[in-house]
């Protein structure tokens, strides 16, 4: 890869993993199904001079869209607003790479390979050793939710795969357009009509500057990049930068909000992100030369 293009997946890393600090900011403010509409009617707005991807129908895009955005973020934002650290929440979440892998070989009949099958069992044990480690300063709820965030991601992703290819940018944009209405309606079932209107009269500096980071350089900005990274080069050459999201995400929730991983849990997240990298990374093919 060019420098600048390592740079900018660098980049994309780094936005993403502190979007989970920001993801926390933005829920002093607002309620997380509410938080959920905001970022996506914001995340629409570029229809307006972005046309929509040919080929793809409105049916198309409302079902991948509510794996992919709907179920993902609200699972994800109640999730942390009900007691999931940042820093945790950034390696679970990534539980969709393998879970990606299981859905695709019920609904689309891939066979993984066995390089995937005991990454994927590294990760569940990674799981487990995580799992027992909740109750101290992660709430079981909080801990459910998220991983329920990714299996709705990588279902997303799977029903995603079904699409004709297309540029990522609009493809996110118009896959926006799907959350607002109904996630708004959910927002005032749940969350109440009280809270909403409080919450969208009442926000601060500090929620309102989050949302627009989760909007503007989460969503658009690196998808955006991210996209064009994956159009210049193959999958397996942009793919792995996403493993430095949870690195860069733990990084984050220590110096924003001090949050500590004990022995137990650092072992449990240390599983966690060694089943994801060998679920990932490509292995050299035997008659590869050993350096």
């Amino acid at each position: 890869m060019r420098p600048l293009h390592i740079a900018l997946a660098f980049l994309v890393a780094v936005i993403w993993g502190a979007n989970f600090v920001v993801i926390k900011l933005a829920l002093t403010g607002f309620p997380p199904i509410l938080l959920t509409a905001l970022r996506f009617t914001l995340a629409c707005l570029p229809v307006l001079f972005i046309p929509r991807p040919a080929g793809i129908g409105f049916k198309q895009l409302a079902l991948v869209s509510t794996f992919l955005f709907t179920g993902h973020y609200i699972f994800l934002f109640v999730g942390m607003d009900q007691g999931m650290a940042p820093g945790l929440a950034s390696i679970v979440l990534q539980c969709q790479a393998f879970l990606t892998m299981l859905f695709a070989a019920g609904m689309l009949g891939e066979r993984p390979k066995a390089q995937q099958l005991a990454g994927a069992g590294v990760a569940a044990a990674g799981l487990v050793v995580t799992g027992s480690t909740v109750g101290l300063d992660v709430t079981w709820i909080g801990f459910i939710l998220t991983l329920l965030a990714a299996a709705s991601w990588a279902m997303g992703n799977v029903l995603m795969r079904r699409l004709p290819p297309t540029p990522t940018l609009p493809l996110m944009v118009w896959l926006s357009t799907v959350p607002p209405l109904p996630v708004f309606a959910l927002s005032l079932l749940v969350e109440g009509p009280d809270r909403v209107w409080a919450a969208l009269t009442g926000f601060g500096w500090t929620a309102g500057l989050s949302l627009l980071y989760i909007v503007c350089l989460s969503t658009l900005v690196a998808f955006g990049i991210w996209g064009m990274l994956l159009r210049e080069y193959k999958a397996g050459v942009v793919a792995p930068f996403s493993l430095l999201v949870p690195v860069t995400g733990t990084v984050a929730a220590h110096l924003a909000f001090g949050e500590t991983f004990g022995p137990l849990r650092l072992l449990g997240m240390a599983l966690l992100f060694a089943g994801i990298v060998i679920t990932i990374l490509p292995l050299r093919r035997r008659q590869a030369a050993v350096v």
